[in-house]
């Protein structure tokens, strides 16, 4: 029998204690930085910006500072500071050597946020943050003013390179100013800072905390064409998440005639917590929340609270009512479709994992369902109509849940029934979704050309007659008989909104294939608009692509080139056409103007081929949630109902336009 200590696998090298590596300060930081701020990636580098920026919030919200400016300096460094009490300079008594600003900067889990007495509330990373940025940052400079004192020290890469410096005196300014650049060597010689995403991002602490007023300046240099991005600005809402809420609608209308607003404080002096709720004709809804104005992402035990005070507040209004279908409401027919913002404020919250995604605080639920029932009920009974209109949607939703589910019983009862698929499909052979991709072509002539040169085995070719018809203004029962929108939904076969099933879905991929001028640009964004508010699942999956056929054919030398457009067609022609070569150049009017052939090699052929993705912003992070509001907004403005939304963005976009062909 083999010794239980034997080993029969080859001797690599030595193990032995010369082999143990020991990362000291900041070093672990600088080796593995996902783990403290998630990766290295865009986000991550926005993430150094949030936790300087949370800082001085927390400095707010315990009210020592009612100001923050913030400033994208023209090398892509940023600067924030706050009119607090600054961070302590004098001598750290455990570390007699340092001053304390060198311990907040130089250790992990230094700070004023362990014990309570800086702060009662607070956002940041306990300790952690402020060292994590200085490790990562090619450069910091730090000032603070205190005692009427100003103070300044330079640090790169998490270590001093000079030390704590008195500068002078500042009897009118008091608070801390902290410069940053991010490392290149850790985000990469490309990476920049986005001064639209981070003049959200300061727009969104003002909305959550209304004494705060921001102050935003970004450089010229920053900005690249077209930007719209405000150079400056002062953000303050007086009015909070209301304010937030009403941004974020627009124009869109309520089921309720008014929101549900308001602040309360927490039982015990444990803090307090803001709301602001309202329910879309749409259904289109979110649900945003914040601990400490810190995003929780992933929601957590403030929003089991808050959406427990609503639902059982509901149904006892319907108990007093006497309205007895109330009874059978669930959380999903009353909030699934619901506006929320929700923020509270709490006395040393626990997170799940470092970068805050989720809030665990066992407490966080009851003292939330506790402050927000009482205010709640006095909404619904202060304005009758309003709370009736609102019982009437949930109740009606609550009843088309109950037939779905009655409808879903009895189709399984029923013997399968053959596949109805509308009749100018091509459906490809193979059976199952894996590989196979559909085509929706613009046209019944581009059609034909693409039906000869396909892969019958997993390419399917689906024409449509012309413009669909553009849901973003259309009502729910023109959209349900309009024939095109009917054919593409049987092709897929995965069902709209919340009747959608990735497991229904016939293709792997859902090619968008029109004509490359502009009604063929019309009709692709016709069809993403579609995609995007009757089948948002499918985008997120990953399923949905553009094609990208060629405006022009170049022949020369014998040979055959195609090209995107204008840009694309200059460059073959500089690249291919030598001496007194003739080029022969001829424009696609057209996809039906394309040969079998043609369309096959340069649009269709998976080897040749070039699919532009369609994507939506990632909701797990702040800056995600802020790029979903923003692309929902854009939506609404060049598609919706308003007329005059469109005017005044071609208003604004008529500067860029240095040709019109007319």
């Amino acid at each position: 029998m083999t010794d239980l200590f034997e080993s029969t696998a080859p001797v690599v090298k030595e193990y032995n204690a010369q082999e143990i590596e020991v990362l000291e300060g900041l070093e672990p930081v600088r080796y593995r930085p996902g783990m403290y701020i998630g990766g290295t990636d865009d986000t991550a580098l926005h993430h150094l910006v949030a936790e300087i920026l949370d800082n001085s919030m927390d400095e707010a919200v315990a009210g020592y500072a009612n100001h923050i400016d913030i400033t994208l300096n023209a090398d892509y460094s940023i600067t924030i500071a706050d009119n607090g009490r600054g961070i302590p300079v004098d001598p750290h008594p455990k570390y007699p050597n340092m001053s304390a600003l060198e311990v907040i900067m130089t250790m992990l889990h230094s700070g004023g946020k362990f014990g309570g007495g800086a702060y009662k509330v607070s956002g940041g990373l306990h300790g952690v943050g402020l060292s994590v940025v200085n490790a990562l940052s090619e450069k910091m400079i730090v000032e603070i003013a205190r005692d009427k004192k100003l103070y300044r020290q330079v640090y790169s890469r998490g270590k001093p390179q000079t030390a704590l410096e008195l500068i002078g005196n500042a009897p009118n300014r008091r608070g801390t100013s902290i410069t940053f650049k991010p490392d290149p060597e850790i985000f990469g010689a490309n990476s920049q800072l986005s001064p639209n995403r981070v003049y959200r991002m300061a727009r969104s602490k003002a909305f959550l905390f209304k004494g705060i007023k921001i102050n935003w300046k970004c450089a010229p240099e920053v900005l690249s064409e077209g930007d719209l991005t405000p150079s400056e600005a002062e953000l303050n809402y007086p009015n909070g998440l209301s304010d937030f809420l009403n941004y974020q609608l627009g124009s869109r209308t309520t089921i309720n005639r008014t929101a549900f607003t308001g602040d309360s404080e927490l039982a015990n002096d444990e803090g307090r917590v803001e709301w602001a709720i309202t329910w879309p004709e749409d259904e289109n809804g979110f649900c945003y929340s914040y601990c400490n104005t810190v995003v929780t992402p992933q929601g957590g035990t403030h929003e089991v609270g808050f959406k427990t005070a609503l639902v059982r507040g509901l149904k006892e209004y319907g108990e007093m009512a006497n309205i007895k279908k109330a009874a059978n409401i669930t959380a999903e027919d009353f909030l699934s479709d619901a506006c929320i913002m929700l923020s509270v404020f709490i006395r040393d919250p626990q997170f799940q994992g470092q970068t805050k995604d989720k809030l665990t605080s066992a407490k966080a639920t009851r003292l939330v369902e506790q402050a927000v029932k009482d205010s709640f009920d006095h909404w619904l009974t202060s304005d009758m109509e309003n709370a009736s209109a609102l019982i009437e949607y949930v109740i009606e939703r609550a009843e088309s849940r109950r037939k779905k589910k009655e409808e879903k019983q009895q189709a399984r009862k029923t013997p399968t029934k053959k596949l109805r698929l509308p009749g100018k499909l091509a459906d490809c052979s193979q059976a199952s979704a894996e590989g196979t991709e559909i085509f929706i072509v613009e046209g019944d002539s581009a059609g034909g050309s693409a039906k000869q040169g396909r892969d019958r085995f997993t390419q399917a070719i689906l024409p449509l007659r012309g413009k669909i018809l553009n849901v973003a203004s259309a009502s729910l029962d023109k959209i349900l008989q309009n024939q095109e929108i009917k054919d593409m939904c049987e092709a897929l076969g995965c069902g709209v909104k919340e009747h959608y099933n990735e497991d229904n879905l016939r293709y792997e991929k859902i090619i968008i294939m029109t004509d490359a001028d502009v009604d063929g640009a019309h009709i692709a964004s016709l069809l993403m608009t579609f995609f995007y508010q009757q089948m948002p699942k499918l985008i997120e999956n990953g399923h949905l692509y553009i094609a990208t056929p060629p405006l022009y054919k170049i022949s020369v030398g014998g040979k055959n080139f195609y090209a995107l457009d204008d840009e694309d067609k200059d460059r073959i022609l500089k690249k291919e056409v030598k001496g007194n070569a003739k080029p022969d150049i001829s424009r696609f009017k057209g996809l039906g103007e394309m040969s079998a052939q043609q369309l096959k090699e340069t649009t269709m052929d998976k080897k040749n081929r070039m699919l532009l993705k369609v994507m939506l912003p990632n909701t797990n992070t702040e800056e995600g949630k802020e790029e979903a509001f923003e692309t929902r907004r854009q939506v609404e403005r060049l598609m919706g109902k308003n007329p005059e939304l469109r005017f005044q963005f071609i208003i604004e976009r008529a500067k860029f336009v240095d040709d019109l062909d007319i």
